[in-house]
């Protein structure tokens, strides 16, 4: 019987062989990709960047109230965990935060000097990585081109204008709050309130208002705006209450001046 002399493999050799080969795959792979997976790749690094720059954003701007890790603080400013880049959105580029100072409400103001289209962006990206939540509504979400304003008129009466009015023109509230106009507000703003419910508003999730049914409310919205007044003076378009103090306040002023005519003339003809 003949020997057979063999060397002895390396115990780690089929590890090292399984290695290279993986790694070759790899490389293949990358090279191989699609274009659009690449570009996924590409994007998911802009989005670790936005996060990196939104939370130094965060801790320059937001920090003091909401604490360093937006856990919230007592008497200053809510937790932010799980609220979403749709409610960094809404409240940033509407003014309303950061909060010049603690109210019962915040009201819209010219945003902050530092906010644009990139930091808010970037502090949102950071607020979605902390917990998820809301996130911003694409173009086509919020075109009030492809609404049905008929639809959304009813849906806004039948949810809204207890509220903001028939025509969005805002109300008092209790304790010091209200509900603010909707004319400045873009339509992209108006979809992000219904989803995060600020302030004392209440939430519209998908399930109570689909996301058609929100973009024929929009339509709505920015359509009315454009209406003319076919009765004469819009007096704020606020509702009856007011329509009706003019009426009477006018009407009994045109009574007694009419009462003091009359008077006179019975004076002089006697």
């Amino acid at each position: 019987m003949n020997r057979i002399t063999a060397r002895r493999r390396h115990p780690l050799a089929r590890y090292a062989v399984l290695l290279l080969t993986l790694g070759l795959l790899g490389v293949a792979y990358t090279l191989a990709a699609p274009t659009s997976e690449r570009a996924d790749a590409a994007i998911a690094s802009g989005r670790a960047d936005d996060v990196a720059e939104g939370k130094k954003l965060f801790e320059q701007s937001c920090g003091s109230c909401h604490g360093l890790n937006a856990e919230g603080i007592a008497n200053r400013g809510p937790s932010l965990v799980g609220v979403g880049a749709a409610s960094v959105d809404f409240q940033v580029s509407s003014g309303r935060m950061p909060l010049a100072q603690l109210g019962a409400q915040a009201p819209r103001k010219k945003p902050a000097p530092w906010v644009n289209e990139d930091t808010i962006r970037q502090l949102g990206a950071y607020i979605q990585s902390l917990g998820g939540g809301p996130t911003v509504p694409t173009a086509e979400m919020v075109d009030p081109a492809k609404g049905d304003k008929s639809k959304g008129g009813q849906l806004f009466r039948a949810n809204c204008i207890q509220c903001h009015n028939f025509v969005g023109s805002g109300g008092a509230l209790t304790q010091g709050k209200y509900a603010p106009p909707l004319h400045e507000s873009t339509p992209r703003q108006i979809y992000e309130a219904m989803v995060t419910g600020p302030q004392a508003m209440p939430v519209f999730n998908d399930s109570i208002i689909t996301p058609e049914q929100k973009r024929d409310m929009i339509a709505y919205i920015v359509g009315v705006r454009e209406e003319p007044n076919p009765g004469g003076a819009g007096l704020g378009r606020i509702g009856p209450v007011t329509e009706g103090l003019v009426a009477w306040i006018v009407g009994i002023s045109l009574l007694a001046l009419a009462a003091i005519w009359i008077t006179a003339k019975r004076r002089q003809a006697q």
